[in-house]
């Protein structure tokens, strides 16, 4: 899997507490029929297991997965890929390192699958569940400013790549001026995700440059969203 700033692409996030067999089954094989390029799995707060998830997105479809944890119980060897989230915007020490201390020894065992994630929470305009399980609040979002200086300071640090992040069920998507502020300033890959519910706001973020989309209550909600913005992502890709 190759998140590039020569290529946009695009990804489906998959909850396992809103993902039964048939709904599953239907969305993925509007994935992979698509082109989709990879599948997030996770979610701030689940009851169901991840592993499960995991499992059947990889029986159904040759998607690669990553997985996005919410948390340490979500930390597994299932995926092909794991998104080891640093909340740079944030204030809490647990997400920060804290967790990703206690992770350690288990992830350094399948060190070549990690990949260390810059997260920035971005003001989508509603208190979005991330916002609430991290307890910190989002960078505001009339604020570029603040959230270019936290994307460099992740990459001196060494992260590969900076997630901006409006939150599941955003109702505004990350502002154009922050995406491309970020861009402007940072050479490592940039994903955005949240409040993408249309092609207009999808193609909007990839041209302010996003080089990676993330859908997840809008595909979960509208699957053919998956098609019209795999259109877009190519669209861009020339």
């Amino acid at each position: 899997m190759m998140i590039s700033t020569n290529r946009k692409s695009l990804a489906l996030l998959l909850d396992p507490d809103k993902s039964d067999e048939k709904s599953l089954s239907k969305i993925l094989g509007i994935a992979a029929a698509s082109g989709t390029d990879l599948i997030l799995a996770g979610g701030s707060l689940t009851f169901n297991p991840i592993t499960t998830l995991i499992d059947s997105i990889h029986q159904k479809c040759p998607i690669p997965v990553a997985l996005f944890p919410g948390n340490l119980m979500q930390i597994t060897d299932k995926a092909d890929y794991i998104f080891l989230l640093s909340l740079i915007s944030g204030r809490n020490p647990e997400l920060l390192i804290g967790n990703h201390v206690l992770a350690a020894p288990f992830l350094s065992k399948i060190r070549e699958r990690v990949i260390p994630v810059g997260y920035i929470l971005i003001g989508s305009g509603s208190n979005t569940s991330v916002v609430y399980m991290s307890q910190t609040e989002p960078v505001p979002a009339n604020k570029p400013e603040i959230a270019v200086a936290t994307a460099i300071a992740g990459e001196l640090l060494g992260l590969k790549l900076i997630y901006l992040e409006a939150g599941s069920g955003a109702t505004e998507p990350v502002p154009e001026p922050t995406i491309r502020a970020v861009r402007e300033n940072v050479t490592v890959p940039i994903i955005v995700g949240g409040g993408l519910r249309n092609g207009a706001r999808i193609e909007a973020a990839y041209k302010a440059g996003a080089d990676m989309i993330v859908l997840g209550n809008g595909a979960e909600n509208n699957p053919e969203l998956l098609v019209e913005a795999c259109r877009v992502r190519d669209r861009m890709n020339g």
